[in-house]
């Protein structure tokens, strides 16, 4: 099933030898500071989604989530919230409003050492998946503007309509999330025991145990406690750049090019020695006979 979940996003790797590998990110907490779905609210509230009460709530939310506070019951309310608070919402609209504002709301909180993770990944030869509880029009906008492969992300059922129903199609959370590893290892051929995978909740104990080299990130309090019984590397992740000031290392060449535009820039720099040396003798003072012959014989005698 997951399989048409799993959506390619807008970004191409490089061809992969075999066996090949990936690495797979949580979102929230892991690759980006917030929540990524409760960071759209104020943008929803301006689009006419929401109303005042609903931003305040979802602010509430947002706190819960970044104090590290939200166990299994509470992010079971919080789906069950924002399922019915989406229920109507034109799908076109939202995903305007995301692509509208992901650079203003996402930008900003992306960690720099997530995206030199991804960078680290994608120059080894591995695609990187993003695997997220949030939903597909908020997380795959995002997944592109990081540079993944792929994305797994929650789905919600639209009507015929256009507009969500309010029902989940497919929730990307807990056990389904180590489903759609093992099931995209099975498709795309990945070496589960040569992958990666970086989380912060101790509900992704099951993805990140899929894995040969699993990382905890950020940890909640259960997290931390299986990492450290596991013998599980823990990673803490506090510097949000915006990409813009990544910029030069997200778009450094690869090295063939690099290469080319050496020898590009070295054959320009000999024909602008050429020609400038050229362009000397050709405006060079002209003397006469005489100081030509004297100067020769000077030459001479030396």
């Amino acid at each position: 099933m997951v399989g048409a979940y799993a959506r390619p996003v807008e970004n191409h790797s490089v061809p992969h030898s075999t066996p090949r590998t990936a690495a797979f990110f949580d979102l929230d907490k892991t690759v980006i500071a917030k929540s990524s779905t409760l960071t759209f609210s104020k943008s929803f509230y301006q689009g006419g989604l929401i109303n005042r009460r609903a931003v305040l709530r979802t602010a509430y939310a947002q706190f819960v989530f970044l104090a590290g506070g939200a166990d299994h019951d509470q992010m079971e309310r919080m789906r069950e919230y924002l399922s019915s608070l989406c229920r109507g919402w034109d799908v076109a609209q939202v995903r305007e409003i995301v692509a509208e504002t992901l650079h203003d709301l996402i930008d900003p909180i992306i960690y720099d050492e997530a995206a030199s993770l991804i960078e680290e990944h994608h120059a080894a030869g591995r695609d990187v998946v993003i695997v997220s509880t949030s939903g597909a029009e908020v997380v795959e906008p995002i997944g592109e503007l990081l540079g993944a492969d792929r994305v797994v992300a929650t789905r919600m059922v639209v009507g015929e309509d256009g507009r969500f129903t309010g029902e989940v199609e497919y929730y990307a959370y807990g056990p389904t999330k180590e489903e759609a590893v093992r099931e995209l290892a099975a498709s795309e051929g990945y070496d589960l025991e040569r992958c990666y995978a970086y989380s912060d909740s101790a509900t992704d104990v099951p993805m990140l145990s899929a894995v040969g080299h699993p990382y905890a990130v950020n940890p909640d309090r259960a997290l931390r406690r299986e990492a450290i019984a596991r013998g599980w590397p823990v990673l803490s992740f506090n510097r949000p750049v915006p990409l813009k000031q990544r910029l030069p290392a997200l778009t450094m060449p690869s090295r063939p090019v690099l290469a080319a535009m050496a020898a590009v820039g070295a054959a320009m720099a000999t024909a602008t020695l050429v020609w400038y040396t050229s362009r000397r003798k050709s405006t060079k003072p002209r003397l006469g006979i005489a100081g030509r012959t004297g100067r020769t014989a000077r030459n001479a005698r030396v």
